[in-house]
């Protein structure tokens, strides 16, 4: 009892909030760089030319199977490229590649950084307010996004770059659904908890 006691002083909290909200900032900071990455060619998918296969191939470079490329970024999701006789990845294909790491990728950036705002926000010493209540909230909301309506824009752009480009391309996505949407949900209901909380001493407050 005493071992958990120690954990829910108010002074370890605020240490314990501090180090996530640094956490938080280098986890932007991280897909940040990953869309860069990926804008710069540097995201893998498996690539089918007409002679061969290659299960980790990239945009910006055409020997597609080296023993060392730098770093490389990759989705979850299942991607595969046709190249049908080129055997060139079409600009289009590209674009469509990066179109869809960046709509998985933004969302969560900026749920990371209305979390790291409630982690400032306790590390203040302000637990029940209605700002950390809205943080929670957005930050459920994005999650929520990305689990259920991401993939739907995924598979979107594919079929537009698709219609645009030589190349075929296809995605098999939303395999991280259930686990993004349960603590998504959990987010959510904590944020009602926290505003329910603020309401009612906001009511305990005008009857004294």
């Amino acid at each position: 009892m005493k071992f958990i006691q120690k954990f829910t002083e108010e002074r370890f909290a605020r240490s314990a909030a501090k180090f996530l909200k640094v956490a938080c900032y280098f986890v932007i900071c991280v897909f940040v760089l990953c869309m860069a990455l990926s804008f710069m060619g540097r995201q893998t998918f498996s690539l089918h030319t007409s002679t061969e296969s290659f299960p980790r191939a990239i945009y910006a470079e055409e020997d597609h199977a080296p023993l060392s490329r730098g770093p490389t970024v990759h989705m979850s999701d299942d991607i595969h490229v046709w190249t049908w006789d080129s055997d060139q990845i079409a600009l289009t294909t590209h674009i469509g590649l990066s179109l869809m790491y960046a709509v998985q990728m933004v969302p969560m950036i900026f749920a990371f950084w209305f979390l790291s705002r409630l982690f400032s926000n306790i590390q203040g010493g302000q637990i029940f307010t209605e700002q950390n209540a809205s943080c929670l909230l957005y930050y459920g909301l994005l999650e929520f996004s990305v689990a259920v309506f991401v993939p739907f824009l995924k598979l979107l752009i594919c079929w537009l770059t698709n219609l645009a480009s030589d190349n075929r391309m296809s995605i098999a996505t939303g395999q991280d659904m259930i686990s993004m949407l349960i603590p998504s949900i959990a987010s959510i209901v904590a944020a009602y908890i926290i505003h329910y909380g603020v309401h009612l001493q906001d009511e305990v407050d005008h009857t004294l």
